[in-house]
């Protein structure tokens, strides 16, 4: 231990030379790959800065996205300004070297998504879910034509909690990270259509394999996640579906400039040993790759310095991933700057990198003020590189990258032929050329293809451009049902889909008996088909093979389809409203918290030397998530630093998310309340929004402890306040109230020195509005020392305690003062303040009316004492309308329904001075209607 508390202090303390940049010439030694592979530059700084992503259009042209303004300081100062770009880059004379460039888009709020589509891009810039489509009408290599595309509103949360990807799949449908739905091509000058799917636990980065599968990587150390089926049918996870120690990287750089400090690198080398920031995915499709590498799964780790490969394979039933470098990466760089942040493969079949080649890669809210991290960053200089970026190009020995494309160009019947290429890329993109085009004349050599050619991804794309063009019949899917081929049996049971939900349930039956299949893939594929449609007979089959299937992918799988994921929805006790707040708060839990939380709320397992640590504490049972809302909501806003519950500190600290809408804020707090066990009141857009403006001024997370002080003060919805804190605003303080009543820490303090009194002066405090009908809250307390002295003593009945004779007796009474407050600011609508033994709460001293009916007189007492002891706070929460007056102390209904008599129609609020110490705050006010 004090070893590592030296080093740690080495690390922090002692002055370094600021890592220095290398030109890509410099770079390029930098690099350590496996036998037989090598990197080409392809393009570099300073033609493109801060590249986060890349796309390629029908000709092979590279648009490159580039954040700009991307922590061009540790403050992130002026992140959101309007600097970003997409660049165009292409080969003029179509041998790969992209020697001609062109600004396809500028000014741009840090551009993340690109999407080329024949005769255009479309374009997702970061702070909105909108997505535009970007024309170039004169071919000069720049967008002159802007049109909406998809309307998606505005969207909030750090940048690395906003969408990446969007990908056109195999099947039609367009994918991104983070949104729980998925998006298809409608046609020119039409919006697209919208269908929900399982929320993905995507973060940074997407891609797509040969059988159409989305695959997702999830932040928070977690790497690639739900890949066990498509995420239309649900987000599917098994145990052990990684090595055990595939979440363990191997740098080469050992800076220690990790986010989770010394948990996260070796001691020995100051290396990372865990996934830190697992983006940027490609599953290997190229061409120009070695039959060893397609097929395998890729992943950048900008924090690592690395990219990470994953063979994946089959096993009963289960999809798995391993790192076949014991030990090792596939490709490393002992260059600090070296930041690969996404991967693509490529028109020429190898495989491109994007390098943003910079110093720091996290955002400000990781490197705030104070944190492990920013004293790491500024010993090493490192927030003063930045403004680069390089796209490397992968190539292995023997293979010379491939021809240009010209896609564009191609007719139908030639894109019809690029279905059976060797590269994904152009299956993928003349798939998506010809379904733009609407063609049908092709639809026989479609056919003829999904029924008889050699290549099997030939088969599948073609079958899907049918689907996609609207030439697809029962017929021909009746027939791949049937097909020797399981992958081709899969696929129509899938195509079948969507004859089902234009109204031909023809093939039903037939499907239905393939999920007795004698292939494991078809089984699991004809049990989500029948779940996802809602057949009546997918609830017998899925009990049936969750316990009796012999492969365990199948079992697998039937079991967490006959789990439910939202069992709010069933709950009868919440409205409608309820459970709509509880599903949009689900799918933003579910494609972010629970990185850090875990599904079930109870943390997510953190792989560490504490046996059964998590990344973050259990929201499951949690007090501060089912306490007072005003907590959990300045949690989400502003996140949490430190330690917390008996002192435990964890991996990951809880960062703002106050960049989202008050909504979102609001539905995330009731889903946490409200699963796992929890249960507590709903809150509302409002809630959120007031805690915000009442927070406006924090710039830091906060501690726990000022988390847990938190939210007494705050005003309810619709409630304003009558006293700011500070100052007199509207109070009627005159001068000779100096000395009297005054302002001290927050609060409105009686004093009891104060000076001799004016005759005809009135020292009570009143407000200079006058109210009709309102509801007030505030807070009291009695200051004075408790002493022991004779006393009238009211009694419940409202009655003094007299002796036989009637007489009243004077007993000794423990008291520590007395106040009130005036209800229009008459003393017959007092609410007394004191210390009788029938509570504080009477209204306007009933009592001493000798006219009163008994049944008057015991409506205005207290029906309960509530008062808390000497010297502690008591709220008051009191509604006056008309002459009704009810009384709620510290939660208790003390009064309900007392009448007032002969009281003015409107008045001030005011608070007595009896000469006792007194002392109020958090006041707050509703106008109400009569």
């Amino acid at each position: 231990m004090k070893n590592l508390l030296a080093l740690l202090l080495a690390i922090t303390t002692c002055a370094a030379e600021q890592v220095p940049y290398l030109t890509p010439e410099q770079e390029l030694a930098t690099f350590h790959l496996q036998p037989g592979y090598r990197l080409e530059l392809v393009v570099s700084d300073p033609v493109i800065k801060e590249p986060v992503a890349i796309a390629f259009d029908g000709n092979g042209r590279m648009f490159v996205a580039e954040m700009r303004a991307f922590m061009q300081d540790l403050e992130g100062t002026d992140q959101r300004a309007k600097n970003g770009r997409v660049s165009m880059h292409w080969s003029s004379k179509g041998d790969g070297h992209f020697d001609r460039h062109s600004v396809f888009a500028d000014n741009l709020i840090l551009p993340r998504m690109i999407l080329p589509l024949a005769g255009g891009v479309i374009i997702a810039e970061s702070d909105t879910d909108d997505l535009y489509l970007y024309r170039d009408s004169d071919n000069d290599g720049v967008a002159d034509k802007k049109e909406l595309w998809y309307t998606g509103g505005p969207r909030g949360g750090n940048l690395e909690h906003q969408p990446s990807g969007l990908v056109w799949c195999m099947d039609n449908w367009i994918y991104s990270s983070y949104n729980a739905h998925r998006l298809r091509w409608n046609g020119p000058s039409r919006a697209p259509l919208k269908e929900p799917t399982a929320p993905n636990g995507g973060q940074w980065g997407l891609s797509q394999d040969d059988y159409g599968k989305p695959w997702f990587i999830g932040g928070a150390e977690r790497g690639p996640l739900n890949f066990q089926q498509p995420i239309l049918y649900g987000a599917f996870n098994i145990d052990g579906q990684t090595d055990p120690d595939f979440s363990a990287v191997w740098p080469l750089v050992g800076l220690a400039d990790v986010q989770g400090g010394p948990m996260r690198f070796r001691p020995e080398d100051k290396t990372l040993n865990h996934f830190s920031s697992p983006c940027g995915s490609d599953i290997v499709r190229g061409d120009r790759m070695p039959a060893d590498l397609r097929g395998d799964f890729l992943m950048c780790e900008p924090v690592g310095r690395l990219v990470r490969r994953a063979k994946v394979t089959l096993n009963d039933g289960v999809t798995m991933l391993r790192n076949p470098h014991e030990k090792s990466e596939f490709i490393r760089s002992t260059d600090p700057n070296f930041r690969p942040v996404n991967l693509a493969t490529a028109p020429d079949g190898c495989v491109y990198i994007v390098d943003m080649y910079r110093g720091v890669v996290q955002e400000a809210v990781a490197i705030r003020r104070g944190s492990y991290l920013r004293g790491v960053v500024e010993n090493l200089g490192l927030e003063k590189n930045i403004g680069r970026g390089r796209i490397w190009r992968l190539v292995h020995e023997g293979a010379k990258p491939g021809p240009q494309p010209r896609l564009l160009e191609s007719t139908p019947a030639e894109l019809v032929t690029q279905l059976a290429h060797p590269n994904g890329w152009w299956r993928d993109t003349a798939q998506k050329l010809l379904v733009m085009k609407q063609d049908k004349s092709v639809a026989p050599a479609l056919v003829e293809m999904a029924r008889s050619h050699g290549s099997p991804v030939a088969r599948l794309h073609a079958l899907w451009t049918l689907e996609g063009t609207g030439a697809l019949d029962a017929a021909l899917v009746s027939d791949l049902l049937k097909d020797a081929q399981p992958q081709m049996r899969s696929a129509a049971i899938r195509v079948s889909e969507t004859l089902f939900k234009k109204g031909d349930a023809s093939l039903q039956r037939q499907v239905q008996r393939l999920t007795d299949d004698a292939d494991a893939g078809v089984v699991m594929q004809g049990l989500m088909t029948a779940k996802l449609l809602n057949w009546p007979e997918a609830a017998a089959s899925l009990q049936r093979l969750s316990t009796q299937h012999s492969v365990r992918g199948v079992r697998e799988i039937a079991q967490q389809l006959l789990t439910p994921v939202s069992p709010f929805l069933t709950d009868d006790s919440l409205t409608q409203v309820q459970k709509n707040s509880m599903s949009s708060g689900e799918v933003a839990y579910r494609a972010l918290c629970f990185a850090c939380h875990g599904l079930s709320g109870a943390g997510a397992p953190f792989e560490g030397p504490q046996k059964g640590a998590t990344l973050a504490p259990a929201l499951a049972g949690s007090p501060l998530v089912q306490g007072p809302p005003e907590r959990v909501l300045m949690v989400l806003l502003h996140g949490l630093t430190g330690p917390h519950q008996n002192g435990h500190k964890y991996p990951t600290e809880m960062v703002p998310m106050g960049a989202n809408s008050d909504s979102w804020v609001a539905n995330v707090s009731n889903y946490i309340r409200n699963s796992f066990g929890n249960r507590a009141p709903f809150l509302t857009a409002a809630d959120t929004a007031r805690v915000r403006a009442a927070t406006s001024e924090r710039k830091t997370p906060p501690t726990l402890e000022e988390v847990q002080s938190f939210g007494d003060g705050l005003p309810p919805v619709n409630f304003v306040p009558l006293f700011d804190g500070r100052t007199w605003a509207n109070w009627q303080h005159d001068a000779h109230l100096d000395g009297v009543w005054e302002i001290a820490d927050g609060v409105i303090r009686l004093r009891t020195d104060e000076p001799p009194r004016a005759a005809g002066k009135d020292y009570n405090l009143s407000t200079t509005k006058k109210y009709k009908n309102f509801t007030l809250m505030l807070d009291w307390r009695l200051t004075g020392k408790p002493v022991v002295k004779p006393h009238q003593w009211l009694m419940e009945d409202g009655q003094f305690h007299t002796d036989a004779a009637g007489k009243v007796i004077m007993k000794d009474n423990l008291t520590w003062g007395d106040s009130g407050i005036y209800l229009r600011g008459v003393r017959a609508a007092q609410i007394n303040i004191w210390c009788q033994p029938c509570g504080s709460g009477e209204v306007g001293t009933k009592f001493k009316d000798t006219e009163a009916t008994q049944e008057e007189r015991m409506k205005t007492m207290p029906s309960a004492r509530a008062d808390k002891g000497p010297g502690e706070w008591n709220r008051f929460i009191i509604t006056l309308r008309g002459n009704r007056v009810d009384v709620s102390l510290n939660g208790t209904q003390v009064i309900q329904g007392a009448r007032v008599k002969g009281i003015p129609a409107e008045g001030p609020i005011t608070l007595q001075n009896h000469k006792d110490a007194v002392e109020f705050r958090h006041l707050f006010i509703k106008e109400l209607t009569p």
